[in-house]
C-alpha cells in the first residue's frame, strides 16, 4: 500500500500539536488545560457544565465543538484513541461550576472505560457527573441492541442541542433528560469509498475495491459492517435514508428534522450537494420538513472518502434549543 502524504512533524506528536493549533484557532475563546483538554475561557459561575471528548483525528469534532451555547470543554485523546482518565478529570475540574458536569461522547469501549474512570475520580472530589452515550449509527447493531451502537456524525446535532440546553437549564438532571431526548431522536448511516490513515503508520486502514463501498463505516478507520456496490448519488442517498426509516424511530409526514450531510474527509462539497439534492426530494415526498441543513466535513476520519446522513427529529422543545445561536471553530449558527 502506498504511504499517505501528510504535512506534519513527528507523527507521534500530531495529537498534541493539533490541539495547540486548535487552541490558537479559537483566538482566546478557549484555553488548553492540563495534558490534553480544551476549555472555554469564560464559563459562568453556577452553570451546569457539558464536557465532550474522544480521540483526535476526527477534526473539527469533537474538540471543535467547544464554544458559545455548545460544550464547555473537551477531553482529547491521541489519534483515534480515547482520552485517558487523568485528562478526563482535568477537563471535568476545569469546567465544573458547582452544578455538576454532563459527559457526552460516542459509544466506544475505550471512551466508556476512561470516562467512567474519570467520573469516579471526579466523584472523589465532590463533582457530580452524569453520562449520556451517543449511539446514532443504525448499521452497527439492531434496534433491540441500541446500547451496542456506535456514535458517528449524529454527535454534531446532539452536542448542539445539549449545549443550548446546558446554557438554559438549572440542574444536571434536566440537562441529562434533554440530551437523552436529542440522542434518541437522532439516527445516522454512512458509507466509505476509500480508507483513512493513522499518521503513526502512514498506511491506509483498510483496502476496498474500486467498484464497492463499505456500508456502516466507523469514524476510526473501519471500512464498515458490509460491502455494497458503488452506486450513483441518486441511488445511494435514498438507500441510506431507507435504512434510517426502517429503524425504530418513526419519521412521518408533518415531522420536522435537522438534516446533516457529512463528509468523512476527502469527499467534496460538490458530491455532498448532489446527495443533498436527492435526499431533500425524498424527504419532501414523504412530507418531512427540513428545518435546518448542515453540510460539510465536520466528523472526519483523516482523508477517508465517504459520507454520512443524519436525521434529528424535532419537537417544540428541541426546535427551540436548535434555534438558539451558537459558535465554535467547528459549527456556528445564527439565532433563528
Amino acid at each position: 500500500m502506498p504511504k499517505i502524504k501528510k504535512v506534519i512533524n513527528n507523527p507521534n506528536d500530531c495529537a498534541a500539536e493539533l490541539l495547540d493549533g486548535l487552541v490558537e484557532a479559537y483566538d482566546g475563546e478557549c484555553v488548553k488545560v492540563g495534558r490534553g483538554s480544551i476549555v472555554r475561557s469564560h464559563i459562568p459561575e453556577g452553570k451546569v457544565a457539558l464536557l465532550i471528548g474522544g480521540g483526535s483525528g476526527h477534526e473539527p469534532i469533537y474538540h471543535g465543538l467547544v464554544g458559545h451555547n455548545l460544550a464547555d470543554g473537551a477531553a482529547c485523546g491521541d489519534i483515534f484513541a480515547a482520552p485517558p482518565p487523568d485528562i478526563v478529570l482535568e477537563g471535568t475540574q476545569a469546567v465544573s461550576r458547582g452544578k455538576g458536569v454532563l459527559y457526552l461522547y460516542g459509544n466506544y469501549a475505550g471512551d466508556v472505560m476512561n470516562f467512567d474512570m474519570g467520573a469516579e475520580l471526579a466523584a472523589e472530589e465532590g463533582i457530580n457527573v452524569k453520562t449520556v452515550l451517543i449511539w446514532d449509527d443504525v448499521c452497527s447493531a439492531p434496534p433491540d441492541r441500541k446500547h451496542d451502537r456506535r456514535g458517528i456524525a449524529g454527535l454534531v446535532p446532539i452536542v448542539k442541542l445539549a449545549g443550548a440546553a446546558a446554557a438554559t437549564v438549572d440542574s444536571l438532571e434536566e440537562l441529562e433528560r434533554i440530551t437523552i431526548k436529542a440522542r434518541d431522536n437522532t439516527r445516522s448511516v454512512g458509507v466509505s469509498m476509500t480508507p483513512g490513515s493513522i499518521p503513526a503508520t502512514g498506511k491506509p486502514t483498510f483496502e476496498i475495491g474500486d467498484d464497492e463501498i463499505g456500508l456502516g463505516m466507523g469514524i476510526h478507520g473501519e471500512k464498515g459492517v458490509g460491502l455494497i456496490p458503488l452506486e450513483t448519488a441518486d441511488v445511494l442517498g435514498p438507500k441510506l435514508l431507507d435504512l434510517i426509516f426502517a429503524d425504530d424511530l418513526a419519521f412521518n409526514s408533518g415531522d420536522e428534522v435537522v438534516l446533516f450531510v457529512n463528509s468523512l474527509g476527502s469527499t467534496t462539497m460538490m458530491e455532498l450537494l448532489i446527495v443533498n439534492r436527492k435526499v431533500k426530494q425524498v424527504l419532501a415526498a414523504k412530507g418531512i420538513k427540513v428545518h435546518d441543513t448542515i453540510i460539510g466535513p465536520l466528523v472526519t476520519c483523516q482523508e477517508m472518502s465517504g459520507f454520512s446522513l443524519s436525521l434529528t427529529k424535532l419537537d417544540d422543545e428541541l426546535k427551540h434549543l436548535w434555534n438558539m445561536e451558537c459558535g465554535s471553530v467547528c459549527y456556528t449558527k445564527l439565532k433563528s
